[in-house]
């Protein structure tokens, strides 16, 4: 079995529906409210232990009733929580998120307990790190805690996956230390500092080898409909998606990356194998609404690939 360890966010959703977006001052009458987990770690260390993986969690949370539906969920999906911190200070990550009817969304993210996850935490995990096969990270949590989450995994030979979103520019240090990054066009182009517009000139091989140029030996870039694109120093490969019909892509890119840790962690298929796995997962989540609810399963992939 892959052992996962995720170190990241974790947050609770709220989620109202309305006609319209409220401009500023004004209030306008919703229709719809749903409550779910949600957090690019906790999607993901979700949707790794959903395809079978063995996931230790990395995060903090509030002591708050918030905090104890994160552990209850986590927890009833097999994750490993031991490493899931109550802070005393700080409450449970909170996403405000409000739709329109067509489609438009206007979110305010207060990271709360995220924001304290520490490279003092990370250390306090250490006999996880040390036994996995994947380390899996995005950057909804201090940099120095993934800079120090991935330094200790990289020092203990273990792969580093890093989903870098939200978009900023990452320090040296930190890209040294990863193994396969998993940006989309706009956050390859943030990466590589360079304008969305000069991005858009360029194409996937190019944008593939400015980031390789970084650090990182393999990158995995995201194309939406288009599947992906894989590259590292023997060359790159492109890899189709699969056909869906899409109806929230919320989290297809949570998806996508968990199904490359997990493939990439069992050592048996190629790389562009791996990124098959991975956006198999990732379309399927497209198909259902919600973050955690449209994660999928292990079966539910291996019958998409096998109809494909």
């Amino acid at each position: 079995m892959t052992r996962i360890v995720v170190a990241g966010s974790a947050n609770v959703d709220l989620i109202a529906r309305a006609q319209r977006i409220p401009r500023p001052g004004e209030t306008v009458l919703g229709r719809d409210f749903a409550m779910v987990l949600g957090g690019k770690g906790a999607n993901q260390a979700v949707g790794a232990a959903r395809l079978g993986a063995d996931v230790a969690f990395v995060a903090r949370v509030g002591q708050d009733s918030f905090g104890d539906q994160c552990l209850a969920g986590y927890e009833a999906e097999g994750v490993d929580t031991r490493f899931v911190f109550r802070d005393p200070d700080e409450p449970t990550g909170v996403a405000l998120i409000a739709i329109a009817d067509g489609g438009e969304n206007a979110i305010i993210v207060a990271s709360g307990a995220n924001m304290r996850l520490s490279p003092a935490d990370v250390e306090r995990a250490k006999s996880v790190f040390q036994q996995a096969d994947v380390l899996l990270l995005q950057l909804e949590v201090p940099i120095e805690t993934v800079l120090a989450a991935a330094q200790l995994a990289h020092e203990s030979g273990v792969k580093v996956v890093l989903n870098p979103a939200p978009a900023r520019e990452l320090p040296s240090e930190l890209l040294g230390s990863v193994d396969v990054i998993t940006p989309n066009r706009i956050e390859l182009s943030q990466l590589v500092g360079i304008s969305e517009t000069e991005a858009e000139s360029m194409t996937d091989e190019q944008l593939a080898k400015s980031v390789l140029g970084l650090g990182p030996s393999t990158t995995a870039i995201t194309l939406g409909a288009q599947g992906a694109l894989a590259a590292g120093s023997w060359g790159w490969t492109r890899v189709p998606a699969f056909e869906v019909e899409p109806v929230d892509t919320t989290a297809a890119g949570d998806a996508f990356n968990a199904g490359l840790a997990v493939a990439l962690g069992c050592g048996e298929w190629a790389l562009d194998q791996v990124v098959r796995y991975a956006c198999a997962c990732g379309g399927l989540a497209a198909t259902k609404m919600g973050a955690q609810p449209s994660l999928p399963t292990a079966e539910a992939v291996e019958k998409l690939m096998g109809s494909a």
